[in-house]
């Protein structure tokens, strides 16, 4: 349930609203905007008068929520949420990045000098898989926790922010000065893991899975936001069809309606969606050009001989070449107003 506020509310008014609604064993977000305050009811409303409610001299309107998400859904929040990496990157609010960085990260010398690579052609965050979700058993798994080693180390070198993905609970110390924790689309309802991620407050960045629906997609979400971190970012990496041409099928179609449905910011995985490294550009391309925050994009030093995904990976210089193209279109890109077109 949304509660609409009218201007200027009357404070008394507005925190006996609030205790009473909180007394009724519901939890309830503020949120301030700039010409109205919405307040955001999460739990069971069935109590709740609505024609009470509305009689109220500081309500304007009362509206019941269809969608099953509700910490995640933009009617709870207008406005975009802008999710705090580091003191020089926000994602989310108009802002557009670059994550990029090898599938796995294999040694010291590959990961630094990647990571000093993508930070000259524009990369604010740098990605690397220290644990590796593999189809098969006997495929490299990654490094574990010499792989969040090295990644810190690059960290320091690059000055840039890393995202590294987590498997397991087990693992979650493991991760403390990571900046960003993605969760893999193999994960997206692993919801044991998604509710330990509300506890803490550290950005996450939950792709969708392989199969599964955009509602799914914000569902996941919700199950971290409930736990108390709204701290999150989106990732469409493309799903699984009967399309053999690409990897998978990229949904860019996930950007807009994502953008109507939630506020949460979402950003677009070329490299996963078409596995094939000459598609990535041209699928990165349309992502920025439909208004996504960000790109994450696969780099490799030596993609022939990676040990994981060299497929779809890209050249230092091919993500060079990218970037630069991808800024020029930037300022053409499709911009939204409240998750609307404009």
């Amino acid at each position: 349930m949304v509660i609409l506020l009218k201007q200027n509310p009357d404070q008394q008014q507005f925190d006996n609203l609030l205790t009473w609604l909180r007394g009724l064993g519901l939890t309830v977000h503020v949120n301030e905007g700039d010409k109205q305050t919405i307040l955001g009811l999460v739990g069971n409303t069935s109590a709740v008068d609505i024609d009470l409610i509305e009689q109220l001299d500081i309500v304007e309107d009362v509206k019941r929520l269809t969608e099953p998400f509700k910490d995640v859904n933009r009617k709870f929040h207008p406005s975009d949420s802008v999710i705090r990496i580091s003191d020089s990157v926000s994602v989310g609010g108009g802002s557009f990045h670059l994550i990029a960085g090898p599938c796995s990260v294999e040694s010291e010398e590959q990961i630094c000098g990647i990571a000093m690579q993508v930070k000259a052609s524009g990369a604010t965050l740098l990605r690397g898989g220290a644990f590796k979700p593999r189809t098969s058993p006997y495929a490299f798994q990654g490094l574990h926790a010499d792989g969040i080693r090295l990644l810190l180390e690059a960290k320091q070198i690059s000055g840039l922010p890393i995202v590294t993905e987590i498997m397991d609970l087990s693992q979650l110390n493991l991760f403390e000065d990571v900046d960003v924790i993605q969760v893999g689309a193999r994960n997206m309802q692993n919801f044991t893991l998604l509710r330990e991620l509300g506890k803490i407050r550290k950005p996450i960045l939950l792709k969708r899975g392989l199969a599964n629906t955009i509602q799914e997609l914000l569902m996941s979400a919700e199950y971290i936001a409930a736990g108390g971190n709204e701290n999150i970012i989106l990732c469409e990496r493309g799903v699984r069809t009967f399309e053999t041409a690409t990897r998978n099928t990229l949904d860019l179609s996930a950007i807009p309606v994502i953008k109507k449905l939630s506020h949460l910011p979402v950003i677009i995985d070329p490299s996963h969606a078409t596995g094939v490294s000459s598609l990535v550009k041209p699928m990165a391309l349309a992502a920025a050009a439909a208004g996504a925050d960000g790109l994450i994009i696969e780099v490799h030093n030596d993609p022939q001989h990676a040990l994981c995904d060299g497929a779809q990976s890209l050249t230092p210089e091919a993500f060079d070449d990218a970037a630069k193209a991808i800024r020029a279109i930037l300022p053409y890109a499709q911009k939204y107003e409240n998750g609307i077109p404009v």
